[in-house]
């Protein structure tokens, strides 16, 4: 019976999307490798939204193409009982986005640019029926809704000019702004740049829309806060957000915000959580010290389920450029009782839950060696305890939903081998049960071989490694070895599927595949993330090479003579340390690596946490900005090198990928520049990055072949 039911839900939500390798599977009936059109037009699949009752979920899923315009993106309901298939409730051509249910459960809010609107807009939904309905209309966009406790407003963000009041004087700025005949940005203070564009004139504010109609409120116009230059929302990889959340009463609105970002230059910063009536006025700050010292920074506000407690996501402050996530809880209104809970060892906390109605415990997920676990704590001063790990893969994007015993943990379920799905979680059995199938049935036609896993001690410290067979493996073969090195640093490889890096992908031409967490990564405890700290480079290279030894010397299948390493951001950095340091690899990939300490601090979009890290600034030219800086080694590049770059890319500046490609031209390596010029750190659009992965096969192709 579990077998037809899972039967229909394939019939139902399985896509239109068959790649000519899934084609080719289903005729032979063999697996087929993974190809970049399987991979890129698998169907997404976002985190969940639990239904107040916990009854429902709501989940985006994302239906790719190569060209956006045929990419579709709509909401689906799921039951959490796992009884009855996954609904569609939108199928507008528009993408749907961030969707939260009312407090009743019977509406939800999302964000949707749809025909007509200027920019992206929050739609209302009715549960019991009938189409979407619009509900604001501001130039600027809106995004991040939340329903107010009552169900009668909503609050969401936007991006608008310091000191306006109503939409009409944003576009009368505009306007002016688009008439003037000169364009120049002018700044007085850092940063200057964020991810992939200028900070202009632009703040996250915070606006509070009626269902009744008429125009939103910025709960924020004309506060010195918006108008102090040190204010801004948690950095996001582009936009800004401020985390909102609704307090109990719906008399104000909390969010997260910094005072001092002005002082990033020279100095660490913090987000404060601060709280405005929700009628607008001056915001009070309720988390920070009285000076201008650094303070610790929150993220992700909840409420208990009561509202007597206030939940955050904490990043304490330390000496340290890295402290591990935890989760804080406040006594609601007062802000006294401050209790944190911490993940055991110390890991760093990614997501959680409120577990009981006046928040008692918490449900939290945390990396652990690879894989992402769930968590159970109070707030006793205890670590939380594991209480479920899956045996490969993550648990990740915690909701719950329903109180008491009638409440449902749903979660984000992936593998190396299994695209992300919705799950019903038991913290009690440490199981999960599969509530969506949407990409499950594309990933079951593919050669998808497990990771395996193994451990080696350098210096005291135990080094996790994961390796990969390539599809159609042979143990009487012999194979070269792929050695790829994540970025960061303070991230990990994760048994997860990944787009950018896919590791099923890289290892299709028949290549293993080495994923090495050096020193410096997550899930490990804070003590060892911080092992890279005043030795950024020459450690962890120490790690990677000595990973390689061991996987040659364990697995009688590789091939030792036949070895190419590459890696993104600071797995670029590895890589272009390498190029310094050692002849070992016939080859090096370096997507937006820095090859310069020096530049790459002054013209990144961050500066503080480099010299933190480094001991000392620039011109004080400590040890590691001497010894452990890659263009200072360029008398000794000799390894053929494939560089490639976004050239919107302001994490990594493009001009460190000159630097290395000029330094390769002049030592006359064998070398291949690829720039994109309409990508940022990262590769995503869909061409481009069919278009990258071809560029690293053909490289690989060329010097690990015999």
């Amino acid at each position: 019976m579990l077998a037809r039911r899972w039967k229909q839900v394939a019939a139902m939500c399985a896509l239109a999307i068959a790649g000519g390798a899934h084609a080719d599977a289903a005729n032979t009936g063999t697996k087929a490798p993974i190809s970049h059109d399987t991979l890129w037009l698998m169907p997404r699949v976002a985190p969940p939204v639990a239904s107040p009752d916990g009854r429902l979920a709501v989940v985006q899923v994302v239906e790719p193409a190569y060209d956006s315009k045929d990419q579709r993106s709509d909401l689906w309901q799921v039951a959490t009982d796992g009884r009855s298939p996954p609904r569609r409730l939108t199928a507008d051509p528009a993408v749907e986005s961030a969707p939260v249910f009312s407090p009743d459960g019977r509406r939800l809010a999302f964000i949707a640019k749809r025909s007509g609107d200027e920019a992206a807009q929050v739609y209302v939904l009715d549960l019991d029926g009938g189409e979407a309905q619009r509900v604001t209309s501001i130039s600027t966009g809106a995004r991040a809704p939340q329903f107010s406790p009552d169900g009668r407003r909503i609050l969401f963000v936007s991006d608008v000019d310091v000191g306006v009041k109503t939409d009409a004087d944003q576009r009368r700025i505009d306007a002016e702004r688009k008439a003037r005949d000169y364009n120049a940005r002018v700044y007085t203070g850092f940063p200057i740049r964020n991810w992939d564009r200028w900070i202009g004139e632009r703040r996250p504010q915070v606006f509070v829309q009626s269902l009744d109609g008429g125009e939103a409120a910025n709960v924020l116009a004309g506060s010195a806060l918006v108008a102090s230059s040190g204010y801004a929302g948690r950095g996001g990889l582009g936009s800004e957000e401020l985390d909102t959340v609704w307090a109990p009463d719906g008399q104000s609105v909390l969010f997260v915000a910094s005072r001092n970002r002005h002082r990033s230059a020279y100095s660490f910063t913090h987000l404060d959580i601060w709280q405005v009536p929700a009628t607008g006025g001056e915001p009070r700050r309720l988390t920070g010290g009285e000076g201008e010292d650094a303070d610790d920074g929150y993220s992700t506000l909840r409420f208990s389920r009561d509202g007597t407690r206030l939940f955050a996501l904490l990043n304490p402050r330390s000496d340290s450029v890295y402290n591990a996530t935890r989760l804080v809880r406040f006594d609601w209104p007062s802000m006294a009782g401050r209790r944190v809970l911490e993940a055991p060892g110390a890991l760093s906390v990614s997501t959680y839950a409120i577990a009981l109605p006046a928040g008692e415990e918490a449900l939290l997920s945390a990396e652990t060696a690879g894989q992402e676990a769930v968590f159970r704590g109070g707030f006793d001063g205890k670590p939380a305890r594991m209480v479920a790990r899956p045996e490969h893969g993550l648990y990740t994007n915690l909701a719950l939903g329903g109180t008491g015993r009638d409440a449902v943990l749903l979660g984000s379920f992936e593998s190396a081998t299994q695209p992300p799905e919705i799950v019903r979680i038991d913290p009690a059995r440490g199981t999960h049960t599969a509530l969506t199938r949407f990409a499950a049935p594309h990933a079951e036609k593919l050669d998808l071989a497990p990771l395996e896993t193994f451990w080696f001690e350098r210096d005291g410290r135990r080094i996790h490694n994961m390796l990969l067979r390539p599809p159609g493996f042979d143990p009487a073969k012999k194979y070269p070895l792929l050695v790829l090195m994540h970025g960061g640093p303070h991230t990990m490889w994760r048994d997860m599927w990944v787009l950018r890096w896919n590791y099923h992908l890289l290892a299709a031409p028949g290549y293993v595949v080495l994923l090495t967490n050096y020193t410096g990564s997550t899930g490990f405890g804070e003590a060892f993330a911080r092992g890279i700290i005043g030795d950024p480079l020459r450690g962890p290279a120490l790690d990677i090479n000595q990973a390689a030894d061991e996987a040659i010397a364990r697995y009688s299948f590789i091939d030792g003579e036949r070895q190419c390493a590459g890696g993104a951001s600071y797995g670029g950095h590895l890589a272009n340390w390498l190029q310094g340091t050692t002849d070992r690899y016939r080859c090096l990939i370096s997507h937006a690596g820095l090859v310069n300490l020096e530049s790459q601090w002054g013209t990144s979009d961050i500066a503080w946490s480099r010299e933190a890290a480094n001991g000392g600034p620039v011109w004080e030219q400590g040890a590691v900005w001497r010894e452990q800086n890659p263009i200072r080694l360029a008398a000794n590049f000799k390894t053929p090198t494939l560089v490639t770059f976004g050239e919107k890319d302001f994490r990594v500046p493009i001009n460190n990928g000159l630097e290395y490609w000029a330094a390769l031209q002049r030592q006359q390596v064998e070398s291949r520049l690829v720039v994109f010029p309409d990508e940022n750190h990262w590769i995503l659009k869909g061409g481009n990055s069919r278009y990258f992965y071809q560029e690293v096969h053909d490289w690989l192709a060329r010097w690990l072949e015999d």
